[in-house]
């Protein structure tokens, strides 16, 4: 069931999500609610809180990024093959180089900015079967976790930003708030008119 996405200005958004046990009602089918949202709205990862749920679940396929030009065949068949669901997750630590790329969010329909990340991480999580799991994660595949990482802590892109970037984008942000976006997917808007 594709599910509305919950748009900048949401309280849910701002909130750090909650661990859940294996006997979280309904996991499985919220699972595959969140990747039929994700691909309905042709994102590469989605956040519990983004579908209104303040619990610590992310879903990524990062297969779209495959397909860019400036990606390496090595690195292509890396995000080709992944599809995987977080859930509890834990960065236990982030290090390498920083590095900034453009990214958006769902959540934030029409904006797009440059956010600087470290480009290696480590993060403890359970699959979709609850099987606990330690891995490391680096380059784009890294990016796509903190971003998704960052929502089931409460944060947006938006607070990487400056404060003069947050100016510039700030009537857009109200506009998204206000209901104001028209993307191609089903949202739901904290300060709709008449909502």
């Amino acid at each position: 069931m594709i599910l509305p996405i919950y748009g900048y200005g949401e309280p849910v958004l701002r909130k750090v999500g909650e661990d859940i046990s294996k006997d979280y009602p309904n996991l499985k089918q919220t699972i595959a609610n969140m990747y039929e949202t994700m691909y309905n709205a042709h994102g590469v990862g989605l956040a519990a809180p983004q579908v209104g749920l303040s619990i610590r679940l992310f879903v990524i396929d990062a297969r779209p990024f495959a397909e860019g030009d400036d990606v390496s065949k090595e690195e292509a068949a890396l995000l080709n093959d992944f599809k995987k669901t977080f859930i509890n997750a834990r960065i236990v630590k982030e290090e390498g180089e920083v590095w900034g790329f453009n990214e958006g969010c769902l959540s934030i329909p029409d904006v797009r900015e440059d956010v600087f990340r470290h480009d290696k991480i480590t993060i403890e999580y359970y699959d979709e079967d609850f099987n606990k799991k330690t891995e490391e994660y680096d380059g784009l595949i890294a990016r796509v976790i903190q971003h998704e990482y960052d929502h089931i802590d409460g944060i947006l892109f938006t607070d990487h930003l400056s404060s003069l970037k947050k100016k510039l984008i700030g009537k857009r942000l109200q506009n998204i708030m206000e209901g104001k976006a028209r993307p191609d997917y089903k949202m739901k808007f904290a300060n709709k008119k008449g909502k």
